[in-house]
Parts: C-alpha cells; structure tokens; sequence
C-alpha cells in the first residue's frame, strides 16, 4: 500500500493481526505495524482486540502495567497515537482489584510522547452459542464489565478529533454508538476479535450501521485468522479489518482473515489499512441530515 500523502486530514492505521499466545511475538508484529504505519503518515494507530495474546487472559492480565508501557513507548519513539485495542487488566480504573478472581478487558490511548490519555473498560461483554469448533463464549466468567463511556480528543494537524472508545461486542448495541456521539465523537474505535462466523454474517454491517447511528467514522481493527491455543483447541477469527466513513461507506478494508495469501504478498505477521478522515466532509453530512438534532428517545 501507497504511502498516504496528506498534511490536512487525519490518517488512520487498523492493524489486522493474528496474536497467537507468544507475548514477545506479538510484541515485535505491533512494534513493526506502528512502525510501518508511522512511515506511510499515519497520525494515530489501532490495534485489535487481544493484541498481545489471544486466550492466557490471566497470564497476560498478569503484565497488564509492563505491557502498556511498552506500547506506550512504541507510540512515543514513532511520535504518533497508539491505540492499544485490549489488555485484560486485574484492576479497575480506580485501582480496585477486581473482585471474584475476574479481570477487566481494557482499551487504551496513548499519546505521542507516549503518555496514556484515555482508558476504557469494555462495557458488553460477548455471550453466544456458536456453531464453530469453541462453541459457547461466555466473556462475563472471566471479565467484569466496564461501566464508564470514554471519549477523549486527539490532536492531529493543529485539529482536534473526539475518540469514542468501544470494543468488540460493543458494536452489537447502537445506544453506545449514539451516546458517545452525544458525547462529541467524530471517531469510534472498535478493536475486535469477532469469530469467524458471527464475523461473516455481521462484521461489516454492525461497523457500517454503527457509522450511520452516529455519522462517526468507525475503526475496526480486528485479529484474523486461526489461534492455536495451548490446549491444542484453535479458534478462528474472522478478521476483514475495515475503516468506515461517516456515511456508512467503507474508505478501505483488508479483504481477508488469514494473513497468508495474495493479498499480504510480503509474508507479515499483521496488515494495514490505511484512511484519510475529511473532518470538512463529516461536518457537512451532519448538517445535511441533523439527525441528532431529530432524535426524541435518548
């Protein structure tokens, strides 16, 4: 992909990855990715759901602190912003230990020199019956739900964006989606680790809808592929990481789970999709069709 040439708007990286359980190695895959990404002129990055291991949640939960400083220091050294999609976390935000041996599943922003502006506690935690090789989720056994919306700006070209934080199964619930407009976002996150096949019938519709709820631009970056967990069991993610306008277009997606094939020709372990947001553009479909300035149930 052709590096982005534009000094006026805001470019977004989603990073696709396919985390497995090896931290260190999902490590140098994010590292790279910002790197890359910084590289063909993006301002702020997004990492997936899990991007440091998918499964071994407490294990992981256990680094939450070293993890997030490491990433901080990866937005730092590229000078840019770093979304770190989810780190499972032992604590709440106020520093409570979470209670009943759960953790919190959390989303965090760091700035370009590397200080954290923004932590979000994922608030809909995933609960289904699937007809894939896992077969039931239940996240709520091992996470304790979030329950504060963040949305906190970002400065990029002498502007200021508004980031409404969401994760995953947040997608599903579009009174999020439209609070955090109320809020003041131009932006939502939505790092995310959709199966694969809920990912097929739904991902590209619920980041589409979500868009149109709230005319945000909607950044799904998403983990791909299959995960081989220490168990010998394996869970497959759908992947398709895709940036959405505030129009419910798609600017720009990877087409595909797997990382392995034509459309990653050289052979990394993540992939980029890379978009420009027209701030002026956004700003003009919001008047055109005010529908915030409509809205009688929220």
């Amino acid at each position: 992909m052709n590096k982005i040439e534009n000094n006026e708007q805001l470019t977004i990286a989603a990073v696709q990855m396919n985390s497995q359980q090896h931290i260190e190695d999902n490590l140098a895959d994010i590292k790279a990715a910002i790197i890359e990404a910084r590289i063909q002129g993006a301002h702020l990055v997004v990492l997936p759901e899990n991007c440091c291991s998918m499964g071994e949640q407490f294990a992981t939960a256990e680094r939450f602190d070293a993890l997030s400083a490491t990433i901080a220091d990866y937005a730092r050294t590229s000078g840019i912003y770093v979304l770190a999609g989810s780190l499972p976390c032992p604590y709440r935000p106020d520093g409570v230990i979470v209670p009943d041996g759960r953790l919190r599943q959390v989303s965090q922003l760091f700035a370009p020199d590397g200080t954290r502006v923004a932590r979000y506690d994922k608030i809909h935690l995933f609960m289904a019956t699937v007809a894939d090789k896992h077969g039931s989720y239940n996240e709520a056994a091992t996470f304790e739900p979030g329950t504060q919306t963040v949305v906190t700006p970002l400065e990029a070209n002498n502007d200021i964006y508004q980031l409404g934080m969401m994760v995953c199964f947040d997608l599903r619930f579009p009174a999020l989606a439209q609070r955090l407009r109320q809020a003041g976002a131009d932006l939502l996150s939505a790092p995310s680790a959709f199966t694969y096949l809920t990912g097929q019938a739904h991902w590209s519709l619920l980041l589409r809808a979500r868009a149109l709820d709230s005319q945000c631009v909607v950044i799904g970056a998403a983990q791909g592929g299959d995960h081989v967990y220490k168990n010998g069991s394996i869970r497959q993610t759908w992947g398709h990481s895709t940036i959405t306008a505030f129009d419910g277009t798609i600017i720009n997606s990877y087409e595909d789970s797997a990382l392995n094939n034509v459309t990653n020709k050289d052979g990394k372990n993540y992939a980029l999709v890379l978009a420009s947001v027209d701030k002026q553009a956004q700003i003009q479909g919001r008047q055109k069709m005010p529908i915030f300035d409509c809205h009688r149930l929220a």
